[in-house]
């Protein structure tokens, strides 16, 4: 089967969107199956896998995105060669795989990966609410009812795309990853870091970026900090420069400089062996869908302390995988005390967190999505283009 993959950005830009696409398209291939990828981006970048297929356009600040709405005309042919298209972002290749994909009967898989929402809200603080929800309650509706099938990767995020308005079928399947490392994963010394074994080492792994909440996780250590001398926080990861140099003096503020160590970004191949040195997993973060993150620190065998909103509850069972609480630093300086101050609920907690990461294994994840690209192959029936639609075909001749 030949698949493509649309995405308004890939490597070397990181996210959970990143990942995704990179791990399924390597379980994919890995089955005999052809995967291109989509995307826009520096064309004179060196990717270190075949079938990566970029368009140019404007680059937007440091982000990692790009602006552009067509493809180069041998992306666009080759696209429409593919046996199913699934896109991964809804707004720039979501338009695009309309324009290009449904003309040629090729069905159209969406996967909503993103809290469009909140990231508004965390990007643009200054736009209202109000003003955002508006927006995706005007396009996302139409947008999925165009769709082949619309998959969301939890419950949670099935019900944030229904407050949208959206009315098509969604089916739920989880986000997969490749737990084999992180079930496998050796420590890596904590003498190296200064730590000892009588220490509480928590670990925050992901993105420095404003919609992790990292100032609401910091603000909470403090309180933990202060009650337990011996516990610490290591942050694994970077952002945006301009965020980074916010969050970073922080702990300096709360006067917690000495017990949080920022480790900047690390070869992901390390990062099983950083997660299996530490305690347990914690991240403040509202905005996840289906947290890459989280899943793989629970194959390490880590309990997890996290807000209980879609994706991080979705993944997690309080009391059983680790402890959920409100978005209320209160509420989650208390539960992270309570994990830390007992070993035994963090052994017990940790082993059943191992054992629940094993529903989102690609091996498992990839057989589903399989069966629906397979069975949209053999019944997807030739639609009408809708105006935008046919507008956009003008557009792009016109472009030529």
């Amino acid at each position: 089967m030949r698949i493509g993959m649309m995405a308004d950005a890939y490597k070397p830009h990181v996210s959970g969107i990143t990942s995704y696409i990179d791990l399924n398209k390597r379980a994919l291939e890995d089955l005999g199956h052809e995967v291109y990828v989509f995307t826009f981006g520096d064309l004179e970048y060196k990717d270190d896998e075949a079938r990566v297929i970029r368009s140019p356009g404007l680059p937007l600040g440091e982000t990692g995105y790009y602006l552009s709405l067509r493809y180069k005309t041998t992306a666009k042919k080759l696209l429409q060669t593919m046996d199913v298209v699934h896109v991964h972002h809804p707004f720039l290749s979501g338009r695009l795989a309309l324009s290009y994909c449904r003309r040629k009967q090729i069905p159209i898989v969406f996967t909503n990966h993103t809290r469009y929402d909140l990231y508004a809200q965390a990007r643009l603080p200054f736009m209202p609410e109000e003003v955002s929800q508006s927006l995706l309650q005007a396009y996302m509706p139409d947008f999925c009812g165009a769709m082949d099938l619309v998959i969301s990767p939890s419950e949670g995020m099935k019900k944030v795309l229904r407050k949208y308005g959206v009315e098509s079928h969604i089916e739920v399947v989880p986000n997969g990853a490749n737990l084999k490392p992180f079930q496998t994963a050796r420590p890596l010394p904590r003498a190296d870091f200064g730590f000892t074994d009588d220490d509480i080492l928590l670990i925050y792994a992901g993105r420095i970026a404003p919609e992790k909440n990292l100032e609401f996780l910091l603000q909470a250590f403090a309180g933990v900090a202060r009650a337990i001398p011996n516990a610490h926080l290591l942050i694994v990861g970077g952002g945006q420069k301009e965020h980074v140099e916010e969050i970073k003096p922080l702990p300096g503020e709360l006067r917690i400089a000495n017990r949080v160590r920022f480790t900047g970004m690390v070869p992901y191949a390390q990062l099983p062996s950083y997660l299996a040195m530490c305690d347990a997993f914690v991240t403040a973060s509202v905005t996840e869908v289906h947290p890459f993150s989280v899943i793989e620190a629970m194959a390490t065998g880590l309990p997890i302390v996290g807000i209980d909103s879609p994706g991080v509850g979705d993944s997690v069972t309080d009391g059983v995988s680790g402890l959920l609480a409100a978005e209320d630093i209160a509420s989650f300086t208390a539960k992270l005390t309570l994990l830390c101050l007992d070993r035994n609920l963090q052994k017990r907690m940790g082993a059943e967190a191992k054992k629940a990461s094993e529903q989102f294994s690609i091996e498992r994840t990839t057989k589903i999505m399989l069966g629906h690209y397979s069975r949209l192959t053999q019944t997807t029936k030739p639609v009408k283009q809708s105006l935008d639609e046919r507008l956009m075909a003008i557009l792009e001749e016109f472009l030529k």
